[in-house]
This record gives structure tokens, sequence and C-alpha cells, in this order.
């Protein structure tokens, strides 16, 4: 009885699965091709060694039935300057990829481009083929690719990058880690040079001289090493330039941009004179912290001083122009604009003479800004914060400014006469950074002679008259 009962059973489920397989149907492949979001992948210039960001496209199944797409290949194969992901999987090879009735799968694309040791942007091209009911498709990969000089140090590696001399400037310099200027060396950088940094990345110089001798028309250029549009107005892509302890250095038509401090000058050799640093018709723009930054909060250092002249610093996060820990600075003729977008964005224009951090506590021996600019967003785009003492001194001196300050300070530091208040400078056009002024602006024929620039011109070669407040004269 229960013999036949089980054979009973097997013969039913034989006969179910029989049935059941019988029932099922092969899958029907759909016989059209694909759609892609775009035709060609275009990557802005990558420098050799240095990956891009990785871009994306997408493919389409625009049919309702599911389509089998035979073959994916990047042409080039393992020896491309491409590199492909289908649907998470790195590869240049990809057969039997089932794409489902109406739907779409992402490729993601990046390029490294190997050294070529020429001095000319060079292209790169290759495809990606896609095989679909025995028809191929393509979707061209294309990347400007640019040779530069490389600078890279790896302190932890005790691995240092030292400069002396003059950078030519056939190439770009790209900087990874740090490029250093060492005690007692001088680098120059010629006109007409650019910069890039890669992230976290620096130009330092400790106890040396540095000289950036950019001339009108041909700047130095200093900015992130990302050169794709999106990284355009990204601040924060690198540190910056930093002067410790240096002796007498010299910036002259730079464009700094992007960085978290444009330029740090923390201290000055000792065995110096003049100013540490003498920076003239550049501009600072953009910076995540600070466009220029004075810190004498180290005890153990000689104070710093900075010397500016036809200078614009302009949407920094915090500061555009910042003294900590007292020191020695003199502006003349510059533009200083608040106008961040940081979490933290201040006075454009923040001075103090103490540091709490390591209680250092000093004078400042020169505080001097004159035919200057100081206007922002902010009620406020001056911020002065000092603490008195008997064992130090202040000696401060504002005339010819246009300053944004919701009242009138009162202190003697200020000319009551010639320092203007809370006046709009109608500025052409802040959000495109132009800077010039209408003709009708209070900044026209407002400044003082007493404080003539050394050229005798503004940052754009046009020779003072009036002389108007700020960076630019007008014409």
């Amino acid at each position: 009885m229960k013999k036949s009962f089980l054979y009973f059973f097997l013969f039913v489920l034989i006969g179910l699965t029989l049935s059941t397989s019988s029932c099922k149907k092969p899958l029907s492949f759909s016989n059209e091709n694909l759609s892609f979001s775009q035709d060609t992948i275009f990557f802005d210039t990558v420098f050799t060694t240095i990956g891009s960001v990785t871009k994306k496209f997408k493919l389409y199944n625009t049919s309702n039935k599911t389509v089998n797409i035979e073959q994916i290949e990047l042409i080039g194969g393992s020896s491309s300057s491409f590199r492909i992901n289908v649907d998470g999987v790195p590869g240049t090879f990809f057969d039997s990829q089932e794409l489902k009735g109406n739907d779409s799968l992402f490729i993601f694309v990046e390029v490294t481009l190997d050294p070529n040791n020429l001095t000319n942007p060079m292209v790169i091209e290759d495809q990606v083929r896609f095989r679909t009911n025995g028809k191929d498709q393509f979707v061209t990969l294309v990347a400007w690719g640019q040779d530069a000089y490389f600078h890279y140090s790896y302190i932890s590696a005790n691995i240092f990058d030292i400069n002396s001399g003059t950078w030519p400037n056939d190439k770009p310099h790209v900087i990874y880690g740090a490029a250093f200027i060492d005690s007692a060396e001088t680098l120059n950088i010629q006109a007409g040079t650019q910069v890039f940094l890669h992230k976290n990345a620096a130009l330092y110089v400790y106890k040396g001289t540095l000289n950036i001798n950019g001339t009108l028309g041909n700047e130095v250029t200093f900015q992130g090493d990302r050169l794709e549009a999106f990284y355009d107005d990204v601040s924060g892509q690198y540190f910056g330039i930093f002067f410790d302890q240096a002796f007498p250095s010299t910036i002259n038509y730079a464009i700094i941009k992007n960085g978290t401090s444009g330029i740090q000058v923390n201290g000055q050799d000792p065995s110096a004179t003049g100013y540490t640093l003498t920076v003239t018709n550049t501009i600072v723009n953009n910076c995540s912290s600070y466009g220029i930054f004075l810190y004498n909060g180290d005890p153990n250092h000689f104070a710093g001083s900075i010397k500016a002249e036809n200078c614009i610093l302009s949407k920094n996060g915090v500061h555009s122009f910042i003294v900590l820990g007292g020191g020695a600075f003199n502006f003349n003729h510059c533009t200083l604009l608040g106008y961040g977008t940081g979490e933290n964005v201040s006075a454009a224009v923040g001075i103090s003479n103490f540091y709490g951090g390591t209680g250092v506590l000093r004078g400042i021996s020169e505080g001097t800004i004159t035919n200057s600019l100081m206007y922002g967003n902010l009620e406020y785009e001056l911020a002065i914060d000092t603490v008195p003492d008997i064992a130090v001194t202040l000696n401060f001196d504002f005339q010819f400014n246009l300053i944004k300050s919701a009242t009138q300070f009162t202190s003697p530091i200020f000319d009551p006469t010639n320092n203007i208040w809370d006046a709009d400078p109608l500025l052409m056009n802040i959000e495109e950074n132009d800077f010039h002024f209408f003709s009708t602006s209070p900044l026209n024929n407002s400044g003082g002679s007493i404080f003539p620039v050394t050229s005798g011109a503004d940052i754009e070669g046009v020779f003072r008259t009036g002389p108007d407040i700020g960076a630019y004269e007008f014409l």
C-alpha cells in the first residue's frame, strides 16, 4: 500500500515538472538597439599622471522587451588611457549584459594620461563599443592633455622637493604635497608661469626668498590642478603660498584663486630687514579661509610684515585680510572686499595684536591702510580687536578709505575728514568679479595723493591722476 502510494506520488511529481517546463516560454529579446545620453564624452585639460574626475553617461533600452547587449568593449583595451566601469564593475570587455525593457544603465569613465615631454597640449581619444543584435554602436571619449613640471614632497617619507634659481615657464608647474624654498635659497617665478596645486598642496618658503615676477597681461597664476569647469569656483582646493620666517620676498602681478589661505606670512627671519613680503598688482580671490593672512602668534618667531599696493582681495571665506598676533602692515590703493560665502564669513579686514592660543601679545609697529576700499555684505567690513598694554605699541593710520560700517568709528586712528563711511562704492558687477566702478562712485577722485603707489599707476597700468580709492583708477 505504501509502495503503491510512493509510485503514485513520484508519477504525479514528474508529470507536474514536465507540464511546468513545457509551458515555460523562451525569453524573447528586443530587436531594437540602444540609445545614449551622449555620443561623445569630453574631458577638459588633464595633467599627465593626474587622474580626471569621473564622468558618466547612460545607455537606454527604449523598447518594452529586454535587450541583450552582446558586447561592451573599451576599444583601446588595457593600454587605453581611459578606464570604464559598467554597472559597478571595472574592466575593458563585458559580454551578455541584459537590460530590461524601458531601463537604463550607467557607464562611468575616467582618464589618466602618461607624460609625453611636450610643451603643447595633446588630444587623447578612445571609444566604447556596444554590440546589440549584431550592430555596433559607439560612444567616443576625448581628453585634452598637458605635460607639466611636477614638484612632489612626501614629508613622512623624508622626500622634499627643494627649489631655487628660476622656474621655466614653457610648461605648467604642478605641486603635490609641497614645493619648498629652503633656508637661504631664492626661487624666481617668471611672468606667465602657471602653477597648479594638488589637494592640500602648498608652495612653502622656509627662511628663504620667493620672487614672483608677473607682468600686466602676463600674470603668474596659482590655482587647483582640477581644470574641469565644475572646479572653476570651488574654494579650498589647495593650501596656498606660505612664508615661514622668510627673507624679504615679492609678488607682482599674480592671480591666486580657490585656495585655503591664498598667502600666509608666519614671522620673518630675525636677520632680515624691510617688509617680509611686498605684494603688488595681485588678485587673491575665492579662498576658503583667508586671502592674505599675517600671522605672528608664535612667540618664538620674529614678527613678520606685509606691504601691499594695487591689490584686490575678494570673496574669501572668512577674512580677505587678517592680522593675528600683531606685526606690521601697509596697504595702499587696495580693494579689500567681503562677499564671502563660507559659514564663518567675517569682516573683509580683521586686525588683532594678540593670539590667545599661544598667549602672544605684540605691538603693531605699523598699521596703515590708505586709499583703500573695505566693503561687502556685512554691516561692518572692518574689525579691530586689540589689547592695549604698556609694553606694546599700536601705531594705526587709516586715511582716504571708503569703509563699510553701520556706525562711524570715532577713534583718532581714523582721520575724521578724509575717510568715507558706509557709502555704496557702485561697483560694476560683483557677481562677475568686476570691481571697477561707475563714474558717479564716491571712490572717484577721493584718494589722497600724499600716499602714491610706487609705480604711479593702478593695477591695469592706468596712470593715477585723481587719485581714486582702490586698486582701479577710473578712466
